[in-house]
């Protein structure tokens, strides 16, 4: 599971996949980056990164009315969006590539010892 500081790099390709995939709501994107192993994102966060790719004209964003409360707002690819999400994606399948050869190295190696040595302490005690 991804979690911690990575996710907020990883946020804004992530959304942008996802409304590639198909146009959504906020907290149905939350959910479906939570499928996707995504957990713990707080949905403050998630919309302020939405607004920001609204402004950079990645998204655009529509209000759809609800047959179960308020309208909600749904948001879409642009086409530069698109043509960011190539230059991201492919980015990326360079760095999966880097992280697959070091999984691999992690993966060879022999198991270390069941605990490193004790420092030496150069300070000899002259009482």
């Amino acid at each position: 599971m991804v979690c911690g500081s990575e996710i907020r790099g990883m946020l804004q390709p992530f959304l942008l996949l996802l409304i590639y995939q198909r146009p959504d709501h906020g907290y149905e994107l939350i959910e479906r980056l939570a499928r996707m192993g995504v957990a713990d994102v707080e949905p403050g966060h998630a919309y302020r990164v939405l607004r920001g790719l609204e402004r950079e004209r990645l998204l655009t964003s529509s209000w759809v009315p609800s047959d179960a409360g308020p309208a909600r707002r749904r948001y879409e690819l642009t086409a530069e969006g698109l043509t960011e999400l190539r230059a991201r994606m492919s980015g990326l399948a360079r760095f999966g590539t880097v992280l697959d050869s070091f999984l691999l190295l992690w993966r060879e190696k022999p198991d270390p010892p069941a605990s490193p040595p004790a420092p030496v302490d150069a300070r000899v005690d002259s009482r």
